[in-house]
């Protein structure tokens, strides 16, 4: 274990996750991601917030009902041929 930290601001790593600050300050408030403070600074370790994203990976056929059927297209598309 002889790997040097890479640390990163909290706007790094926001920019890094394409978030607004205050959304990555809720994702450490959480737990979500592990943070730590050095005084008054907040500082993030790279590899937890490239855990972070993986960990945040969609499953595939979860997102189903985002995408719900429209009611009734059935009905209209079998009586329209």
């Amino acid at each position: 274990m002889n790997e040097q930290i890479q640390w990163m601001s909290t706007k790094e790593a926001a920019e890094y996750l394409g978030v607004t600050l205050r959304s990555l300050y809720r994702f450490i408030d959480e737990g979500a991601v592990p943070a730590y403070k050095f005084g008054r600074v907040i500082r993030l370790k790279q590899f937890d917030v490239e855990q972070f994203v993986e960990a945040s990976r969609i499953q595939p056929g979860s997102l189903e009902h985002l995408y719900p059927e429209p009611k009734g297209s059935g009905a209209q598309r079998a009586g329209s041929d």
